[in-house]
């Protein structure tokens, strides 16, 4: 008995080969523009999955060869490569995507999320700011990282639609592109510029323009060097056993795992006109509550907000047991980083005329936001951030990850 095995093989070897190995310009700018980013994006992955299955590139272009260098994949590795190199040939002789590869996923997530109007908002705003260059960033590590495509994040949406369901239920809906892979120097830079340029269009906006933007002296510099003082994603606030990772680290792991869009981290938050007849598209993001103002969100497992008042160390245990317990209301939930709070702070400016985390605006509803989705190993701090009224500022500073404050909480996301 013998099973079909999907064959990897193109029609047009040496045009793929050609594609994904040497001419790279001269083929990509044989199609039309708008779908550069596309070209990148599917070239990247092809590139990527090769180097994880040890598939020699230039396999690519000889179907002997390659047909021995996949003989020992699985049928759903098989799948995947056999999908990447159709959909990328059919673009090549096309000069479009092929659209029915996501057309049930585009549709799924429109009518759930109103993705591609978030998306296209977020992509004019990274340009807008200079953070998407030509469809990608420049990452810390000197590369170019495409910014993932419409498809790609519908396309994932759609595949852990089943697993994301409560979160969707609890009101997770809204969209955030963070470019991870850039130097948080050069993204500090950006939010004042950004600042700046918004006081100019909206001459109300209270603003220190001498120093729109505070940073205690551990942010600089923070995730570069051999030895970076800032680590991601740590699972305890220890000095030597925290686990997190540098972003160096986790840009390499991104490059070797298909389970990520290399560069990026694609969030889904809460937005701030959640319950609200406003809009049908979300806006904003929900602030954190004090204590004793949270409302519950959700029917099949209701979920109350992670509350101001307790320590980073108690958010993070409890995100922490959360990712084991499926019957968790916070479960699939993740701490920010200063990376993704700055992109909600931008988003959220843009959107709502208001900005994030505004803790001391004398209404006593919003909070200093903790960021425990990164820690200060030297120091042993966790970043926290907030728009200061009285200061007319941003504060991006440091905190002891076991300390309490009645007015400072954390905002999770799910990371897809």
């Amino acid at each position: 008995m013998t099973f079909f095995r999907p064959s990897p093989e193109s029609s047009h070897p040496e045009a793929l080969h050609e594609a994904v190995m040497d001419s790279v310009s001269s083929v990509r700018d044989s199609i039309p523009e708008q779908y550069h980013t596309h070209f990148d994006t599917l070239r990247q992955e092809i590139i990527d999955f090769t180097k994880a299955h040890g598939i020699p590139r230039e396999s690519l272009g000889k179907p002997d060869l390659l047909r021995e260098a996949t003989k020992k994949l699985s049928t759903p590795d098989l799948e995947r490569l056999a999908l990447l190199l159709e959909r990328f040939e059919y673009l090549l002789k096309n000069g479009e995507p092929k659209k029915e590869d996501h057309t049930e996923a585009l549709e799924y997530t429109e009518k759930y999320y109103h993705l591609k109007e978030q998306y296209d908002s977020q992509v004019e705003l990274l340009e807008q700011v200079g953070i998407l260059k030509e469809g990608a960033l420049l990452g810390i590590d000197g590369k170019k990282y495409p910014i993932p495509t419409l498809e790609q994040i519908a396309s994932r949406l759609f595949e852990r639609h089943e697993e994301l369901s409560t979160k969707h239920d609890q009101g997770f809906t809204k969209l955030l592109l963070v470019p991870f892979g850039m130097s948080l120097d050069v993204l500090q830079e950006v939010l004042k510029q950004f600042l700046l340029d918004y006081k100019k269009k909206n001459p109300d906006f209270d603003l220190d323009t001498d120093n729109p933007l505070y940073t205690s002296e551990e942010y600089q510099g923070a995730d570069d060097g051999d030895f970076p003082k800032l680590v991601y994603y740590p699972q305890s606030f220890d000095k030597k056993n925290h686990q997190g990772k540098t972003k160096i680290q986790i840009l390499e792991k991104q490059e070797d795992n298909q389970d990520f869009f290399p560069g990026w981290t694609i969030h889904l938050l809460q937005p701030s006109n959640q319950g609200t007849q406003d809009t049908k598209t979300p806006q904003g993001f929900a602030f954190i509550p004090r204590k004793g103002q949270g409302i519950s969100e959700g029917d099949f497992i209701p979920r109350l907000p992670l509350q101001a008042g307790k320590t980073e160390e108690e958010y993070l245990s409890i995100l922490k047991d959360a990712k084991e317990d499926k019957g968790s209301p916070y479960h699939h939930e993740s701490s920010l980083t200063p990376e993704d709070w700055i992109m909600a702070f931008m988003l959220h400016l843009e959107e709502t005329g208001r900005p994030l985390d505004n803790a001391y605006n004398h209404v006593f509803t919003e909070s200093v936001s903790y960021l425990a989705g990164a820690f200060f190993r030297s120091s042993i701090l966790v970043p926290y951030a907030y728009w200061s009224h009285d200061f007319r500022k941003i504060l991006l500073n440091t905190h002891a990850p076991h300390s309490r404050n009645w007015n400072t909480g954390l905002r999770s996301s799910v990371i897809v």
